[in-house]
This record gives C-alpha cells, sequence and structure tokens, in this order.
C-alpha cells in the first residue's frame, strides 16, 4: 500500500477518485487519522447523486459517522491501480537491490521511480506521470 504522504500528491497533482468495491481509503480528520477504510456493499458504499459522491457507512457503531464526500477521503490505490493508471506509458517493474524499479516512458524517454515497495515504486512514477502531464 502506498503511505497517505503519497496519495495526497497524487490527488493533488490531479488523480481522481471513482470509488469502486475493494478500494481502500483514510479520512483527511485528524482523529481519524490512520484508520483505513475499504469499500464493501456490506459496510462502505458509494451513493452518486448530482451533487456528488458520497461513501455511505453502514451499521458503524463505533464512530458517529452516516456518509461523507468523496472529496474528504484519500484514495490509497492498489499496486495493480497503479500500473493501470500507467496505460502505455508502463515499461517495467524490476528489483534493483533492495528496492522496486518501475519505468516508464515519458516523451520517448525513460524515467525510472524507486522505493521499498512496489506499490511505493509505481505511485511515484504515476506522480512523474501527472506532473508531466500538468507542464
Amino acid at each position: 500500500m502506498i503511505t497517505p504522504a503519497l496519495a495526497r500528491q497524487l490527488r493533488d497533482a490531479g488523480l481522481r477518485w471513482k470509488p469502486e468495491s475493494g478500494d481502500r481509503f483514510q479520512l483527511d480528520q485528524p482523529e481519524l487519522d490512520g484508520e483505513t477504510y475499504t469499500v464493501s456493499e456490506l459496510t462502505i458504499e458509494t451513493h452518486d447523486y448530482a451533487t456528488g459522491t458520497v461513501l455511505g457507512f453502514n451499521g458503524t457503531t463505533e464512530w458517529a459517522l452516516d456518509s461523507v464526500p468523496v472529496d474528504e477521503a484519500l484514495w490509497l490505490p492498489r499496486e495493480d491501480q497503479l500500473r493501470d493508471l500507467l496505460r502505455g506509458t508502463f515499461r517495467r517493474l524490476e528489483r534493483d537491490g533492495d528496492d522496486y524499479a518501475v519505468t516508464i516512458e515519458l516523451d520517448g524517454e525513460p524515467l525510472t521511480s524507486r522505493s521499498l515497495v512496489a506499490a511505493e515504486a509505481y505511485g511515484r512514477a504515476l506522480l512523474a506521470l501527472l506532473e508531466r502531464s500538468q507542464a
């Protein structure tokens, strides 16, 4: 799983989230810091309204929270989701010593991102892609 710090950077760089079953997220509220939730039809459902998407918490008894707007949630994409988001730019994932190295191709040039965790390497590569597309 990627860190919340990288997830925030991805969101701030333009990554948008359409919640689906199995997605993990955190709420950007200090009192819930570190709590990770999973979208599931049984406990946390997405509801699409004209005003936006909300995450509905069903049967929660540990705290009084019925629903939150999706823009108040911080998506923590999985490794496979990050790889899919790289689309045609993805070239390879390989081990480089203790690190994982993800190589993408941007404008004909390879760019490699490294991390001890494969998902973080994918996330850093996606961040580079998003930042390049904004420039």
